[in-house]
Formats: structure tokens, C-alpha cells, sequence
């Protein structure tokens, strides 16, 4: 908002004077026409204009410094949300982990090998996270999205992902024995090289999955397994079972 305006030089007194048509606005007209001649001899004080224009160069000055120190302010929101994650490790419970690791993974930041281990991670959404040799043994992750996620090499074992959408996961190389995956969306996921002992995988659906290099799958409940008959058909005779029931 600019404040300083030049102001017009006031008129003599006589034109104020004639203007009046009572006597008693005299002593008012006279107070007005005094404030008249201060707004004009300060309009024309110099000082005020430069005092204006520093106004103006401060706030360029701020907005400068506050788009400067963008990054700083990401870093500490990044060191916090870490510190988070680190506090509840190893322990049950949400902790505030599910809106730290949802916000380090939207800006991007790799969770390789994190330890999420027994966490409650519910409904957390992590799609494409990194996540390569991350410990998820024991979490709860039912109705969890993450899709596109690279979870290489990670130990999911009795892990519980009801209901997950994993499409496109890869598990190469991960443990997922006696992991709970009744209901996930395993489309187009990578389970190279995976084991998944006594894993329960009722009315999975594995359209498009990679098994054909799976580790092991000695005691895993395939029934209901969707559009994969031949990968039901491979795990019966690799040790899997097929019963329906808790």
C-alpha cells in the first residue's frame, strides 16, 4: 500500500473562509485548514519518500531470503520427519511414522532399508517408494498403497498387506514367509527370487506377475488366487495348499 502522496498546495484562507456558513465551524474549518497545510509540508518531506521506498526494497529483501532458504526449511522438515521415524523403531504402534514416511516419500527421499518392524502402518500410501531392503517384519500395512514400489531384497516376513495394492511391486529377493496377502492386488508384480513359506495368498490377483523364479512357496494357501492358473497350478505342486477358511 503506498502511504506517501504528494498533496496539493491548500488554498488561501479567504476561499476556506468563504466556503463557511456558520460561525460556529469557524474554529473547526480553522483545524482542518491546520492539517491542510501539515499533510502538505510533510507530502513534500523527502524523508518520508525514502522511508517508503526501504518499506518496499524490505519486503523484496524478505521474500528474497524466504524462497533462499526454500531449501534449509525442506531439510529440517526431512530431518524431523526422520527423527520420527527413528524414535519409534522397533516399537508397535503408529507413532506418527505413517505421515512421516508418506511425506519423505513424496518429496522423494529413499527409505532404503528402513526398519518398520511390528509398525502399524494401516492404509499408509507410499507409491514408487524406495524401499529396497526395508524391515517390515510384523507391520501391519492392511489396505496399504504401494504400487510401483522397489521392496528388493526387504524382510516381509509375517507381515500383514490384506487388502494392499502391490501392483508392480518388485519382491525380488524379499522374504514374504508366513506374510498375510489375502486380497492384495499383486498385478504385474516382480516375485524373482522371493520365498513365500505358508504365506496366505487367498484371492490374490496375480494377473501379470512375475513367479516363474520364485524361491520357495512350501505352505502357502493359494485358493482363490486370481487370473493365474498356471501359477496355482505350479505352487500345488511346489509344496502349496489350497484350503479355504481362517
Amino acid at each position: 500500500m503506498q502511504v506517501y502522496v504528494r498533496s496539493d498546495r491548500p488554498e488561501a484562507w479567504r476561499e476556506w473562509r468563504k466556503r463557511l456558513r456558520h460561525r460556529w465551524a469557524v474554529p473547526f474549518a480553522m483545524l482542518e485548514y491546520a492539517l491542510e497545510w501539515a499533510a502538505y509540508a510533510l507530502s513534500n518531506w523527502r524523508l518520508l519518500e525514502v522511508l517508503e521506498y526501504l518499506g518496499k526494497f524490505g519486503v523484496l529483501v524478505a521474500v528474497i531470503f524466504y524462497f533462499a532458504e526454500s531449501g534449509d526449511r525442506v531439510k529440517q522438515r526431512h530431518y524431523q520427519a526422520w527423527q520420527v521415524v527413528d524414535l519409534a523403531e522397533g516399537k508397535g504402534g503408529n507413532g506418527g511414522r505413517i505421515e512421516a514416511l508418506e511425506e519423505l516419500n513424496h518429496d522423494g527421499v529413499s527409505l532404503v532399508g528402513v526398519n518398520l518392524q511390528s509398525a502399524f502402518l494401516m492404509g499408509i500410501r507410499l507409491p514408487n517408494a524406495r524401499l529396497a531392503r526395508a524391515n517390515f517384519n510384523a507391520a501391519d500395512a492392511r489396505n496399504a498403497d504401494l504400487t510401483g514400489a522397489n521392496l528388493r531384497d526387504a524382510n516381509l516376513q509375517s507381515a500383514n498387506f490384506r487388502g494392499a495394492r502391490l501392483a508392480a511391486v518388485s519382491f525380488a529377493g524379499s522374504t514374504l514367509n508366513d506374510a498375510d496377502l489375502t486380497g492384495a492386488n499383486l498385478t504385474n508384480a516382480d516375485l524373482t527370487g522371493a520365498s513365500l513359506d505358508n504365506a496366505d495368498l487367498r484371492d490374490v490377483d496375480m494377473a501379470g506377475a512375475n513367479w516363474g523364479s520364485l524361491q520357495s512357496i512350501k505352505g502357502a494357501n493359494v485358493q482363490g488366487v486370481k487370473n493365474a492358473r498356471e501359477f496355482v497350478a505350479w505352487a500345488l505342486q511346489n509344496g502349496a495348499v489350497y484350503k479355504a477358511g481362517d
